[in-house]
Parts: structure tokens; C-alpha cells; sequence
């Protein structure tokens, strides 16, 4: 199975809102999208204004769901993600774009790529926008998951200026949390790292002394859950030695994470697209426009890097999808010209 991201169908030509499809139209696609969020949508948009019959497969699935809203997208700062790409499914459906809700199970390769749904159909398609984003595996910490999205969050671009001043902990989970617990300390200069699974002696003296110069409390011990009163955080509970395990609490009403990135690349390996590693995971090898070492695939968005925002990944499927009207454009006229 392939994770897309959100979506329903809103619409053919008149931008009505006509209720989610069951399934594609019959025929040929120019290009099929997989994946319904601001890479996918936005690069929808560009190839129905540029008149290619255009198919999104999107299974429901945002990695920004548990947010209230998006911050840092001039013109669009503050919005529900919910709204955001309701916005954008009816603007798609005024040029003709099909959208359904369903899911990419396999992909086949010949003249077109066969790309089969979840739902039964086999779709054609000339081209390929995979827009499959990324799923954060959190850490397994008691109220973790209960409460991310909302005062447990993982970006402070995203979140800081909405909790500027509030006592922040910062949960070590890898290399990139004293990092991230300096970081955080432009938003707040009362942070407490918590090194939890990290052992002191993984700091190195350049970390300790840049800690200490930023104003960040390091507090060693494996971390045993959240305290959570009248509705949010208040506290960080440590492991401890007493028969109920319970140890020290330390105050905090913000707790930033490291989630572990699961890049949606299983379409892309089916494809034969060269990976490379990062800190983050796994993403495929891309050109400036998307396109990866596969002819005629493109990638966007969270499918190609974990630090990939709602305004980069709108402008990664708009890069992608002006790429493949000029390559469609090229390709039907060396066809009629027989080169």
C-alpha cells in the first residue's frame, strides 16, 4: 500500500462541489497525481489550466491533520489545513481535474504507466506526479501521541511564535536534539532538554557549552510520560526507582519531539527510482523541476525531503507540473514530426 495524502472531488468545469467520486473516468490520463496535499493539489491546478486531462488519487490521509492551522504561507497564515485544501480541491475542479478518494496499490510500466487503485480500477497515464508525503513516527512516550498537534509539536516555524514564552521541554530522541533544543530557544528562554534514551556522554563538549550559552537545562533520565491538567501539559514526568516508577516532575507547558520521518516512497521503489539516504530517511534522487531518475515521474512535496513545508511542497508540485506540460508538448510534437 502507498500513502497519499487528502482529498474528495469537488467538481468538473463548474466548480460545484459534487460529493466525493467513486472512481476515475474511462480513457487515458495526460497525468496522474498521487496524493491530494499542497504538492499534489497545486501541481493538479497548473496541468488543468494548461488543458491535460488530469487525475488526483488521494486516500485521506494529511501528515498535518492534527494541526488547527498552518503558519508561514504569505496570504494564508493561520488557516485550518482543512480549509486550505478544500480551497484547493474546488479551484482543481474548475479546470476539469478529476479527484478520487481512493488508494495506489501498484503501478505498472509499458507505453503508459498502469497505475490500480485500491478500489478495483486500473488507471493510464502518461505522466506521474508522486506527491505521497511522509508519515511521523513518533516517540513511544505516554500522552505523546494523545496531544501532538497540539502543546507536544515538532516545529517551532510552525508552531513557535503561537507559544512564544511558554516553559518548553524538548524531548532527545538522536543527534538532532540539541539541535532542535537550541532552535527552540529563539522562541523561549526558559527550555529544558530532556535527554531521555540519550546518554550524557553522547553530548559533546561544543553541544554542553553552546547549551549552557543559549540558557537550555539538560536533564539526564529516561523521560516516563506527560503531566496533563485542566487540558494540557503541565509537566514532564521522569522514570524513577519507586515501586510505581514514578520519579521527579519537571514543569512544562510545551514539549517538542523529533519524530521519526516514514517517507511514502513505496511507489517510487516499485518504479525503480534511485534513493538516496538522509538523516531523515530515504528520499528519491530529483532534478531542480522534481523529476527522478525514472522518465516521466515526478516527485513533490514530502516525498522528497522531511523538512519539505506546505509553501515549499505548493511550490515543488507547481515547479513539477510546468516541467510536464513542456515534456508533454515536446514528446506529441516529435511523435507528429516522426523523430
Amino acid at each position: 500500500m502507498f500513502d497519499n495524502n487528502t482529498g474528495q472531488h469537488t467538481g468538473q468545469h463548474t466548480g460545484r462541489h459534487e460529493g466525493p467520486r467513486t472512481g476515475p473516468s474511462a480513457g487515458r490520463y495526460d497525468v496522474v497525481v498521487v496524493g491530494g496535499g499542497a504538492a499534489g493539489l497545486s501541481a493538479a491546478l497548473v496541468l488543468g489550466r494548461a488543458r491535460l486531462r488530469t487525475l488526483v488519487v488521494d486516500a485521506g490521509e494529511p501528515r498535518n491533520a492534527p494541526s488547527s492551522h498552518m503558519q508561514g504561507y504569505l496570504s494564508r497564515d493561520g488557516m485550518a489545513p482543512a480549509e486550505f485544501l478544500a480551497i484547493g480541491r474546488e479551484e482543481i475542479a474548475r479546470y476539469g481535474v478529476e479527484l478520487v478518494r481512493d488508494r495506489v496499490v501498484d503501478v505498472g510500466r509499458g507505453e503508459d504507466f498502469a497505475v490500480e487503485l485500491a478500489g478495483g480500477h486500473t488507471v493510464r497515464a502518461r505522466r506521474l506526479v508522486v506527491a505521497t508525503g511522509l508519515k511521523d513516527e513518533l516517540p513511544k512516550v505516554p500522552g505523546v501521541a494523545e496531544r501532538f498537534g497540539r502543546d507536544v509539536l515538532h516545529c517551532p516555524f510552525c508552531h513557535g511564535w503561537e507559544v512564544r514564552d511558554e516553559r518548553f521541554g524538548v524531548l532527545a530522541s538522536g543527534p538532532m536534539s540539541v539541535h532542535q533544543a537550541l532552535l527552540v530557544s529563539r522562541w523561549s528562554k526558559e527550555v529544558t532538554l530532556f535527554l531521555h534514551t540519550v546518554a550524557e556522554e553522547e553530548l559533546s563538549d561544543l553541544d554542553l557549552r553552546r547549551l549552557a550559552a543559549a540558557g537550555v537545562r539538560v536533564v539526564p533520565g529516561e523521560v516516563a510520560g506527560l503531566v496533563v491538567g485542566d487540558g494540557r501539559i503541565t509537566g514532564v514526568r521522569l522514570a524513577g526507582d519507586s515501586p510505581s516508577g514514578a520519579g521527579p516532575v519537571h514543569a512544562c507547558s510545551v514539549l517538542f519531539v523529533g519524530p521519526r520521518a516514514v517517507p511514502g516512497t513505496g511507489l517510487l521503489e516499485r518504479l525503480g527510482a534511485e534513493l538516496e539516504e538522509t538523516p531523515h530517511g530515504a528520499y528519491p534522487v530529483v532534478d531542480r523541476t522534481g523529476l527522478t531518475t525514472v522518465p516521466g515521474v515526478w516527485a513533490a512535496g514530502n516525498a522528497i525531503g522531511f523538512a519539505e513545508q506546505v509553501v515549499h511542497a505548493a511550490s515543488g508540485g507547481y515547479r513539477a507540473a510546468t516541467a510536464i506540460v513542456g515534456d508533454l508538448l515536446m514528446a506529441d510534437l516529435d511523435a507528429a514530426l516522426g523523430v
